[in-house]
């Protein structure tokens, strides 16, 4: 399938303010394909601010923040894109989501990430509610990102096209976490800062093939592969060697620092597909980890067959690091997305269901700055 052009500019409603929230502000207002209409926070104090100053994008849009659901449903918009927390709240964020797509509104969304590919994860029952709500509606949702997302399904995916055989497909993350400013996310679900014997939520047995367990299933889905369940979950944790402070969590020597896990899908006994994360908050720590080539953090995909093959993908902002620009990335995958979703059959929509997905009318010096907050602008992306 080629690409999907939109007649007119797509009208599109951003879902929150925060660390993705406000790179998906700048980016739909830098695409000339959409245009921003209403924006959602979940913070009163911020209800009523421009979305241009919510994004620090230094002049104003003409959009107004707003604390209340049904006022932005009642904008009619082609599509929300949804960046709001839902790693503390996956099933009340999927009863939200639904309810989005009912009302007929699709929805690009960087969670729930168990929505990328949710077979083997959720009850059948749910996954199908979230299609007839998508066909009550007429609405698409899409879940996706950077990782899970892009760099661990359509990246190797599409590798594997220059494949003749294929023996084992490697995805990885290799990153600093140090300049990662989601708390929740780092105290509690990682556990890092905290006595190594606190337990946190992602070390619970079957929860890592619950985050991570979608990336190998469609990866599998992709290859026309079938694994055995349950996934096989591997962790190795390490205390911290020294003191550091990280923009979430002050790390103190001896409590968890860094974490190595795997989660791997098998054919027959064989590991076919495997995720990895290597997550340090010291970027001098675990030498005998695997480290980027360059920089503070990559992905990594390996191919082991014929040919054999490997690629890595690093990124970092314009002025600022590679988690600064981790939340730009997950953030325009799905703006860049929007075009394709709302052109998509009603329901659950795969990574693998998508047509191309660029990033067209983004160059530089083909945009009409307009200055008016319509997606015809140059704002920061």
């Amino acid at each position: 399938m080629s690409q999907v052009i939109p007649e007119k500019p797509l009208r599109v409603v951003v879902w929150s303010t925060g660390t993705i929230g406000r790179h998906a502000i700048a980016g739909v207002d830098a695409h000339p394909d959409l245009e921003l209409v209403g924006v959602w926070t979940s913070t009163p104090a911020k209800a009523g601010k421009d979305a241009g100053e919510l994004a620090g994008l230094g002049r104003e849009l003409g959009v107004k923040a707003t604390t209340d659901r049904d006022e932005l449903i009642a904008l009619r918009p082609d599509c929300i894109v949804h960046g709001a927390m839902t790693d503390d709240r996956i099933f009340e964020a999927i009863e939200d989501l639904t309810g989005f797509i009912r009302d007929g509104v699709n929805v690009v969304s960087s969670g729930p990430v168990i929505l990328v590919h949710p077979d083997n994860v959720l009850p059948p029952e749910m996954i199908e509610d979230l299609n007839a709500a998508g066909r009550e509606g007429g609405a698409s949702l899409h879940v996706n990102g950077i990782d899970p997302g892009f760099a661990n399904d359509v990246l190797p995916l599409v590798m594997t096209s220059l494949s003749q055989r294929i023996d084992h497909v490697k995805v990885s993350e290799v990153a600093d976490y140090s300049t990662y400013y989601q708390p929740v996310v780092m105290k509690e679900l990682f556990g890092f800062g905290q006595p190594m014997d606190f337990e946190a939520v992602l070390w619970q047995p079957g929860l890592l093939s619950t985050a991570w367990g979608p990336v190998v299933r469609v990866i599998a889905a992709g290859l026309g592969v079938t694994l055995e369940e349950p996934l096989t979950e591997e962790i190795e944790r390490r205390p911290a060697t020294r003191s550091v402070e990280t923009v979430s969590v002050d790390v103190a020597e001896g409590t968890m620092g860094s974490v190595r896990f795997r989660v791997i899908g098998k054919v027959d006994g064989v590991p076919r597909i495997t995720l990895e994360h290597v997550t340090r908050t010291d970027a001098a720590s675990d030498d005998d980890w695997p480290r980027p080539a360059e920089g503070d953090g990559c992905y990594r995909v390996e191919i082991t067959g014929e040919p054999m093959m490997k690629v890595e993908f690093s990124h970092h902002g314009e002025h600022g690091d590679h988690n600064v620009s981790g939340m730009i990335v997950t953030a325009q995958r799905l703006i860049n997305a929007v075009p394709a979703v709302v052109a998509a059959e009603p329901g659950l929509v795969s990574p693998i269901d998508l047509p191309l997905v660029t990033g067209r009318g983004l160059v530089t010096g083909t945009r009409t700055d307009s200055g008016s907050g319509t997606g015809t602008g140059t704002g920061t992306a």
